[in-house]
């Protein structure tokens, strides 16, 4: 039997297990609802129920209704509730035999800190870390979504220059990671990846951010193998809110969030607004780099509340700007996206119906690039001439979830989504000659997904959760093009693949045991599959005289195994996560170099010339990739903290019998802070291993690996003010000792007028900035 195919019976078993499984009649219960202050209720809070006397009995967590049920013998206990960024709450309780006790609880916000983040705070769900965007982190306080990931363990970032550099998640890159916002899948329009989805995350807008690791989750789209990225609001809670922030830095960095909320008995509105710029950094060793950036956001929302269970919401967005790039020939002149939703949700519809939710969305990215707006134009052989390209990405999407309580205790979440896009390119190798504006959008591909998916959640014993998963999808994508250009040379022949249209059927599923070890302390380990489908990247423009058409490449198929353990006893916290996976037909961007001389071919267009060019093709290859995430955190003193974290990764193509490249090396992070009342002090080292594992011209559709990379080691520091109850003052030094280094991932450097090129477009020097944050 294939190995797929035990997976697929297991899920089943476990999401058809008998009524009596779960319906045996307890002894005693205690139960009741999670609320936050503003009365909303807190789903995925941590109820614990300890024993008087006796020690700890059970650990629960909150359904999507806030509700949680535990059965236990009848006597006294001791209930105690947990949820991220809220205040804990105890109470005592005394349980009556074959009765149930109500224990409801009401969470305060926790009181923000002075202190300032340099590694994200130890998870207490498995395999999932939710984090505070307004909470200040060093490095500088991120200006758009990857670079406020690259903080977490795990996660890397490929530079490109000042802005957009694209996200890694152990070591997995590009449409491995979803990432939503506001549950909307986001796609970017340049086939060069200027403008990855976090490009368009502005984090400070969004009031949390949730990280799923693994493929751990089904509900959030198809084919995240490596994970999924969560920007997300919350929902409206009465009065007037206001948010102002503030950030000024070296290289001339400038950065303002305003964020306005009013939420009235029926009626609600929200309206938030974020610029970002900034100048070329200078590197260690005082050299400029091609980086400046200047990106900007409106985003707004519009709701009704007839009740406390509905709500119907419209919100929009607007966003755009320009960045220069050390790694290419090009910049980006414009990254307008336009983008409506609508939301509707009705909740405690019944008993046993916990929630119904449904949005639909429309996104349009009209993005262009040239090669002289940003730069000095020089004309080379491969653009001779002033030379624009301008693609774009039209983006549909539709998702239904209900949520259902079976057996007071058991959860279930089943929905469907579908997903279209539509891509388009136009542009001209002689912009004065030739105005691309003058030329009509040609279409190159068009893709649709819809799939459909259920999620269960239930106690396993007293101390035990089973989570399972299963959902299918149907894929279809259609080469529009009638010509390619083979290697980006400019040369164009017929399309083999014009016209043809494709379909995939892709299953994918999990399931993962989740149980407490005494209190504190909970160990998992879950085993998942997904299948996913090549996305844009890999299908178009990746053709070589050996592959005049990249469009027949096979989808991925990852199965892996996550286990670790969640621990919080005393002054000590922290968690350990182990991963190990193997993926069949992985998609490997590969990049080799030909002579078009030598192909024979005609039809040379935009300056190309009958010299040796490079040229990327997509392969599909046996992979298999394992490594560890750890996090720790010790109150040495009630003013003083200690931080740590380790980040590791390893894997093999196994077809080629290499490294598997664009994997990055060992990381390490040491943090130090002390806190007072008013004011904090912090430092951060962070410590980065040699890379010698590489596959040069190997890697994903971001960037291919270069050759070998040297330790390095970042310190930096900060220090937070309490101004009033109402303003914090955070600055920091980061790079405090002016190192010069490049990330083993960064892309390479490119030649650039005026600017000397390297082997990789290399990190900032010393950085110096002071961020001020005012709530209302």
């Amino acid at each position: 039997m294939k190995p797929n195919s035990r997976i697929a019976i297991l899920l089943l078993c476990v999401l058809c297990l008998p009524a009596s499984a779960y319906t045996q009649e307890p002894e005693a219960r205690v139960v009741g609802v999670v609320r936050d202050a503003t009365g909303a209720v807190v789903p995925g809070a941590r109820v614990d129920l300890d024993a008087d006397g006796a020690g700890h009995v059970a650990t629960r967590w909150t359904d999507r209704g806030g509700r949680y049920a535990i059965e236990a013998p009848a006597g006294r206990y001791r209930v105690a509730v947990r949820a991220s960024g809220l205040a804990a709450a105890i109470e005592d309780v005394v349980l009556a035999a074959h009765a149930d006790t109500a224990a409801d609880f009401t969470l305060e916000v926790a009181p923000r800190s002075t202190s300032i983040e340099v590694t994200a705070r130890a998870s207490d769900r498995p395999l999932v870390i939710e984090t505070d965007p307004r909470v200040p982190r060093q490095p500088i306080p991120a200006h758009d979504g990857a670079d406020y990931l690259k903080t977490i363990p795990g996660f890397s970032v490929i530079r490109k220059g000042g802005a957009d550099g694209d996200p890694v998640l152990r070591g997995m890159a590009g449409s491995r990671i979803g990432i939503l916002l506001d549950g909307e899948g986001v796609l970017g329009g340049c086939g060069s990846r200027m403008d990855p989805p976090t490009a368009y995350a502005y984090p400070e807008a969004y009031d949390r951010i949730t990280v799923v690791k693994g493929p751990q989750t089904v509900v959030h789209g198809p084919g995240h193998s490596a994970g999924v990225v969560l920007f997300e609001h919350d929902r409206p809670t009465p009065g007037v809110r206001a948010y102002l922030s503030p950030t000024f830095g070296s290289a001339g960095r400038n950065d303002q969030v305003a964020d306005l909320r009013a939420t009235g008995e029926r009626l609600y509105a929200r309206a938030a607004g974020t610029r970002s710029a900034t100048d070329d950094y200078q590197d260690g060793a005082g050299a400029a780099v091609h980086s400046r950036y200047e990106r900007w956001s409106l985003s707004g929302a519009a709701g009704w509340t007839p009740d406390a269970a509905t709500r119907v919401e419209f919100s929009g967005s607007l966003s755009d700007g320009e960045a220069a790039y050390a790694d290419r020939m090009m910049d980006g002149v414009r990254f307008d996206r336009a983008n409506l939703g609508l939301r509707l949700e009705r909740r405690e519809w019944t008993p046993w119906l916990q929630s119904l939710e449904a949005q639909a969305w429309f996104s349009d990215v009209d993005h262009v690039m040239d090669n002289y707006s940003l730069r000095p134009f020089v004309a080379s052989t491969m653009m001779p001439n002033p030379t624009v390209s301008n693609p774009d990405r039209r983006t549909f999407g539709v998702r239904v979830q209900g949520s259902l309580r079976v057996f007071s205790s058991t959860e279930i979440r089943l929905g469907g989504d579908w997903q279209g896009n539509r891509h388009s390119v136009r542009g001209s190798a002689n912009q004065l000659a030739d105005p691309y504006e003058t030329h009509p959008r040609t279409q190159d591909a068009t893709f649709d997904g819809a799939g459909l998916f259920a999620e269960l959640a239930r106690p396993a014993g007293a101390v035990g959760r089973l989570v399972a998963g299963a959902r299918l999808d149907w894929w279809s994508g259609l080469d529009d093009r009638a010509r390619v250009a083979l290697g980006g040379m400019g040369a164009t022949v017929a399309n083999p693949t014009a016209g043809r249209e494709r379909s995939e059927t892709l299953p994918s599923g999990f399931v993962r045991y989740e149980r407490v070890v005494g209190r504190g302390t909970t160990v998992y380990a879950g085993l998942g599959h997904t299948r996913r489908a090549p996305d844009y990247w890999e299908l178009i423009g990746k053709e070589s005289v050996d592959s005049a058409s990249s469009f027949l490449t096979r989808p991925e198929k990852t199965t892996q195994l996550d286990a670790g353990l969640l621990l919080e006893r005393g002054p000590v916290s922290g968690s350990l996560a182990l991963f190990a996976g193997r993926t069949s037909d992985f998609i490997l961007i590969e990049t080799g170099f030909a002579k078009p001389a030598a192909m024979g071919l005609s039809g040379m267009s935009m300056g190309a010339t009958a010299t040796t060019r490079s040229t990327t093709v997509s392969r599909n290859v046996d992979a298999s990739s394992w490594g560890a995430e750890a996090s720790l955190a010790w109150a040495i003193a009630p003013s003083l903290t200690w931080d740590a974290s380790l980040a590791w990764v390893r894997g093999e193509n196994r077809t080629d019998e290499r490294p598997l490249a664009q994997l990055p090396p060992l990381e390490g992070r040491l943090g130090l802070r002390y806190t007072a009342s008013r004011w904090s002090f912090g430092a951060l080292a962070r410590l980065v291993a040699a890379q010698e594992r590489y596959a040069i011209g190997q890697g994903n559709i971001v960037g291919q690996d270069l050759g070998p990379t040297s330790a390095f080691a970042v310190i930096s520091a900060n220090a937070g003010l309490k101004v009033s109850g109402r303003a914090r003052l955070a600055a920091g030094v980061d790079n405090l000792l002016d190192a010069r280094y490049a990330e083993f991932v960064s892309r390479s450097g490119a030649m650039v007028a005026g600017y000397l090129r390297t082997t990789r477009v290399n990190e900032p020097g010393r950085t110096l900035w002071a961020r001020l944050e005012w709530t209302h």
